[in-house]
């Protein structure tokens, strides 16, 4: 994965902004993105008791990161009703997996700028 494969997700400008152009504190942030991703994505259930608290907590790392689409998602579902809620959520997984295609090809132009030193 490369810069090349960037489809848009993120707009890692915000990123940029947030970690001031460091590509190291980048790297940790986008580092912590993914694991909050594995972590809450399982709750991304409607027959999960804490999916809301699940998509909250994505939506303030998507946002945090410049991942729009994946905030907007969460914020749809986050307020959608019990049974439009599975379709929402579907949604937001699309994002999430949208989101993180974008931040593994963006951490691996920050591991291959790191080798250029």
């Amino acid at each position: 994965m490369s810069r090349r494969d960037l489809t848009g997700a993120v707009d890692f400008s915000v990123l940029d902004r947030t970690t001031g152009g460091d590509d190291g504190v980048a790297e940790e942030v986008l580092g912590l993105f993914v694991q909050q991703a594995g972590m809450w994505s399982p709750m991304l259930d409607a027959r999960q008791e804490g999916w809301k608290d699940a998509v909250h907590t994505i939506r303030g790392a998507a946002a945090g990161i410049g991942a729009g689409a994946l905030a907007a998602a969460c914020a749809e579902a986050e307020t959608a009703e019990k049974d439009l809620a599975p379709a929402k959520l579907d949604r937001v997984r699309d994002a999430l997996n949208e989101a993180l295609a974008d931040v593994a090809a963006w951490r691996h132009e920050l591991m291959m700028r790191s080798l250029r030193g």
